[in-house]
């Protein structure tokens, strides 16, 4: 341990005595009302944390912050390189533009519990729609841009949105991609209708308004609210009461709505700021990732304001607009402190720069450490960014359902070792522990199930939307008493995580948590597929990417490259580009256990060019030689071995 690290005294402290640790952060923010209690175990599915508590996210983000002097501080820098749009908001400006688009929702009937969904380009636009419907005690859920109009509608439907704030467009390098003939094909598919689309018309395309769906001028409406000057107090909500619903992958295909509630997720999150990221008041935080994930929600929007910094939005991609040099760029004109971004991200830098021309470029003396989570990071990167950056770098993982760090290097607290491949430590909050399969403590530096014993911590999910027993099926059953992470990992004799695999079927693509399961849904809607299996596959950018095996009917004498490529676009119009999938190998059969359990782990072994054993239930051993010969046609076995390994 480094000297100078208080990370053993404050963990230890935690341990100790949880209620007292959150009971005294909690008081870093503001109350309407004190909780009763800090913790109750009877409420919920495993527990509620601060109950009684009223408050509201908004007010702390903003309205706090303004009472605290920052009114003229920076808030959010919006920097966009795909259109060339560059703005800086202090958190005076951002409360008036909140409270204007709060004014249109309120117009619109948007009350205390009633659902938003924001289907939205990475523009400031879509930060202020969050924090509106933060300041009425709406749900937010919030869509990634672009996501296909199947995915968009059961989101529709399963949150029964009141109300679509979206755009014309998203930006993407080299295309213009049209959100509204998504969004108005999503409300047609859609059981439940919205009441109202905010519409936010972009230059580079307008979208016909289609007034029968209650199409609205999202500018022009918040326009007018701001020339009347409309003044919209924060709703106090119960610290229990949920801020907004996540979808992530569900391995049956149907999305799982992660709730998160007001009170634990603001004193988490402000928490970490100060303790893990180790940013101050008054500095620029930049989280270079999408509002449509997990990490743009804790640290792009809310992280960031409840501890009193700058964040930027950042409209473009870590290379190719222009180049590798953008996130240089980034750093050196807003003067960020702190970046937070996927390890996809820097091999893409990397494979572009790899001599770190562009980084020479720009003066990021600024810069005081870089965190990467999302997939593995792996060990060649770190090295590079740490050689190139002359920063910590610091891998650390968590979950859309955590919301924030589970393990890490906690820069407010004084820097531990580094060893390379691990996350670090458990951070206070998480009693993290690694079993067997039939729930055992493992000993140190063995494989096995790492889970997390309850209660989770505040800022964790409270359960998934409109389904408990779904929460508790999926997530708390297998092991009694602790939270199941579907990750395999093992704790080194100093503590220390390591995170090896899913053990599930979600793979990790560019930091996006995919399901293969929902992809070989899919993939048999073909007419021409007798069945498939979907695995991932090392990838040496992306971390994993999708590669699908499909077993055509009998009879089938159309042309296979014709039929896979039919496959991609389904795949692709069903779930989106976000999928990443482009390769469909067309086999004769599947290996299979002699219960017809498809042995897709193996596959991915052979794919990857890990070692393997000829798994003893297999019914036909010879089918694995077909399958590793067409792998290796396609140029897989071989090329993944040393980054998988």
């Amino acid at each position: 341990m480094h000297a100078d690290s208080r990370y053993h005294a404050v963990y230890e402290g935690w341990k100790a005595d949880p209620e007292a640790f959150w009971a005294e952060e909690a008081q870093k923010l503001h109350w309407f009302k004190q909780p009763d209690r800090i913790f109750d175990p009877a409420l919920g599915v495993y527990g509620r944390w601060f109950v009684g508590g009223e408050t509201n996210t908004c007010f702390n983000c903003l309205d706090r912050q303004i009472a605290a002097g920052r009114g003229t501080e920076k808030a959010l820098i919006y920097d966009s390189v795909m259109s060339g749009q560059k703005r800086v908001y202090t958190y005076d400006e951002v409360l008036t533009e909140v409270q204007a688009i709060a004014a249109v929702l309120q117009n619109l009937g948007v009350g205390k519990g009633d659902r938003v969904v924001i289907y939205m380009p990475m523009v400031a636009e879509a930060t202020f729609s969050m924090l509106a419907c933060a300041r009425l005690g709406a749900i937010h859920s919030v869509v990634f841009g672009g996501f296909a109009a199947h995915e968009l509608a059961t989101r529709l439907d399963d949150s029964q949105a009141k109300v679509v704030i979206s755009a014309s467009c998203g930006l993407e390098p080299g295309r213009v991609v049209a959100y509204k003939p998504l969004l108005d094909q999503a409300i047609d598919m859609a059981r439940f209708k919205p009441e109202a689309c905010l519409i936010l018309q972009r230059d580079q395309l307008h979208a016909p308004l289609r007034y029968e769906h209650g199409d609205i001028d999202f500018a022009q409406a918040v326009e007018a609210e701001k020339v009347k000057g409309t003044q919209v107090p924060c709703v106090p909500v119960l610290a229990t009461d949920p801020l907004y619903v996540l979808y992530t992958s569900g391995t049956t295909g149907q999305p799982k709505g992660v709730v998160r509630d007001n009170g634990g997720h603001m004193v988490a999150l402000r928490w970490s700021m100060e303790n893990f990221f180790g940013v101050k008041p008054g500095e620029t935080f930049w989280a270079a990732s999408d509002i449509g994930w997990v990490v743009g929600h804790s640290y792009i929007v809310y992280g960031p304001l409840l501890a009193g910094n700058a964040s930027v939005i950042f409209e473009g991609k870590p290379v190719g607009t222009p180049d590798a040099g953008t996130y240089w760029r980034i750093v050196q004109d807003h003067d960020v402190k702190v970046m937070f971004t996927a390890p996809t991200a820097f091999r893409a830098i990397r494979r572009d720069d790899g001599e770190g021309e562009h980084i020479a470029r720009y003066d990021t003396s600024g810069l005081r450490a870089l965190f990467l989570a999302g997939e593995r990071a792996d060990t060649e990167t770190i090295k590079w960014a740490e050689r190139m950056l002359k920063v910590p770098v610091i891998d650390h993982w968590w979950q859309t359902e955590t919301g924030w760090p589970v393990a890490g290097n906690p820069v407010g607290l004084g820097l531990m070792p580094v060893k390379y491949g691990s996350p670090t430590r458990p951070m206070p909050g998480y009693d993290l522990q690694v079993v067997d399969d039939d729930g055992h403590a493992l000993p140190p530096n063995t494989l096995g199930n790492i889970v997390l014993k309850l209660p989770l911590p505040p800022g964790c999910l409270v359960s998934f939307w409109n389904a408990d027993e779904r929460f508790r099926s999926t997530c708390l059953e297998e092991f009694p008493g602790y939270y199941k992470t579907a990750d395999a990992g093992l704790v080194d004799e100093d503590g220390y995580v390591f995170v090896m695999a899913r053990t599930d079927d979600i793979i990790n693509c560019a930091g996006h948590r995919l399901s293969t399961g929902a992809m070989e849904e899919v993939c048999a809607m073909h007419p021409d597929v007798a069945e498939c299996a979907v695995i991932g596959v090392a990838d040496p950018l992306k971390g994993q990417i999708p590669c699908g095996f499909m077993v055509l009917k009998s009879k089938v004498e159309r042309d296979e490259a014709l039929i896979a490529s039919e496959i991609v676009d389904l795949v692709r119009n069903e779930i989106g580009p976000v999928a990443a999938f482009r390769t469909v190998m067309v086999v004769k059969r599947l290996p299979k256990t002699r219960s017809g359990k498809v042995l897709r782990g193996t596959m991915q072994k052979i794919a990857d060019g890990l070692p393997w054993k000829m798994p003893a239930t297999i019914d036909d051993p010879v089918i694995l030689d077909e399958i590793t010969e067409i792998l290796q046609k396609h140029g897989y076995c071989e090329q993944h071995k040393a980054m998988a390994g």
